[in-house]
Formats: C-alpha cells, sequence, structure tokens
C-alpha cells in the first residue's frame, strides 16, 4: 500500500486581494475532491494574494497507479484553473500490508 501526498505551487496572476486568491483555491480544491476522490487542502502561503500552495493525498496499492494518478491531477490543474502551476514535488510512503497492527 502507498500513501502519495504532493504539494503544488500556484501563482495567480490577477488575485488583488485574498478574497480573490481564496475563490481560486477553493474552486480548485473542491473540482480535485470530486474529480479524483482524494483529500486537498491549502497548506501554506494563505497571507500571500498571488500564491497559493496546495496539497493532495490519496492510497493506492501499486507505484504504477500512483504515477499515472499524479499526471492526472497535474494536467487537471493545469487545465481547469486561471492560476499557474509553479511547481510540484510529490512523496510515496509505502507500507508493508501484512504487518501486524498492534
Amino acid at each position: 500500500m502507498l500513501v502519495v501526498v504532493a504539494l503544488f505551487e500556484l501563482y495567480i496572476e490577477y488575485a488583488q486581494s485574498l478574497k480573490e486568491k481564496r475563490m481560486v483555491v477553493k474552486s480548485l480544491r473542491d473540482k480535485l475532491r470530486h474529480r479524483f476522490e482524494i483529500s486537498a487542502a491549502e497548506v501554506g502561503l494563505q497571507d500571500v494574494h498571488q500564491r497559493a500552495r496546495l496539497a493532495v493525498s490519496f492510497v493506492v496499492t501499486e507505484h504504477a497507479t500512483a504515477d499515472a494518478m499524479l499526471d492526472r491531477i497535474v494536467e487537471f490543474i493545469e487545465s481547469n484553473t486561471d492560476a499557474t502551476l509553479t511547481g510540484f514535488t510529490s512523496e510515496k510512503l509505502e507500507f508493508d500490508e501484512t504487518a501486524s497492527l498492534g
């Protein structure tokens, strides 16, 4: 089992206030949650009106599935928001499914 966590940096050129930024981030977050059934949240840069940091996480069973999902998420972000994706990073945490809990 893999737990995948990814951080996305966004630039929102036209945002002149935190309210405008929040509208863009909330819309993208909600679209990601609905489309991919993943967890998504703004995790940084909350006080900067033209930049945002969004984190997503999900659980899969294989590395290939994780990579494909990340590719689809990046493509979705690039084509479904007015913000510009300026960078991202991801980590895969592997868990042994046969390990005993307790």
